[in-house]
């Protein structure tokens, strides 16, 4: 799900990084809010809030929902930088970095969150949207914008466009098409509430912990990748030995 990009690249990788991906968020989504009372896996409202503390001239305040803005967009050109530095050595692994570094950040969150809910809170926020932002960043890259994981807000809007068009397109191909993206919004969708009700009953068991879940089904899901590349390969390795026997 996470190796095959351009043409290569199926509806079933996407709904397989989608289905993974926005779980994650959800829970991120949720427990980071109840944790900390912010956003952390968009930015849309901090950067209503950030106009809204400059003209009460409430600078600091909003110099806050800036960095929070600005940490998200770190997220995604430390990805993006990630991405190319990768493909110049090996197109196939330029997905391990920016996962590998959300993994990380999402578990030293989850491991140091008692001292930072006390005494930084608003670290936690900025470390959250960063990896969010290396997460969305990422998923774009590999789906050619086709899955968006870690706000809703456009995905509605194209679900609703979609469905609308169910009511004049008439062709096959299109309707087959339609059916596909709709297919895939929704499943985004569905992952990312289900990750946010896990990541709200996690965070009641045990509070920011929860990441430490998010981060564990990053690493599986690159082992997952990885295993099943290594399966294929030896599948068309066998069927390679198996035709030049037959051949001789």
């Amino acid at each position: 799900m996470f190796r095959h990009q351009g043409k290569t690249r199926t509806l079933s990788h996407n709904l397989k990084i989608a289905s993974l991906l926005s779980f994650v968020a959800g829970i991120v989504n949720v427990a980071g809010f109840l944790a900390v009372q912010r956003l952390t896996t968009n930015i849309t409202g901090h950067f209503t809030l950030f106009v809204d503390e400059v003209f009460k001239l409430h600078f600091w305040q909003g110099f806050l929902y800036f960095l929070y803005i600005l940490s998200f967009f770190l997220g995604a050109f430390v990805s993006g930088v990630l991405t190319e530095l990768v493909a110049r050595k090996n197109e196939r692994l330029i997905y391990v970095a920016p996962v590998v570094l959300e993994s990380l950040v999402l578990l030293l969150v989850g491991i140091l969150f008692p001292r930072l809910v006390t005494e930084h809170p608003d670290v936690i926020a900025f470390s959250l949207l960063f990896a969010m932002g290396l997460q969305n960043s990422l998923v774009t890259a590999l789906s050619n914008a086709a899955v968006r994981t870690t706000h809703l807000t456009g995905l509605f809007t194209d679900l609703g466009i979609e469905l609308s068009q169910l009511f004049f397109y008439r062709s096959a191909e299109q309707k087959q098409k339609l059916g596909s993206s709709i297919r895939l919004r929704l499943r985004v969708i569905s992952f990312f509430f289900t990750g946010g009700i896990t990541g709200g009953l996690l965070y009641a068991r045990i509070n920011l912990h929860a990441l430490l879940i998010g981060s564990a089904l990053l690493v599986l899901g690159l082992v997952y990748d990885h295993v099943k590349f290594r399966v294929i390969q030896l599948k068309r390795k066998r069927k390679t030995t198996s035709k030049t026997r037959t051949a001789d």
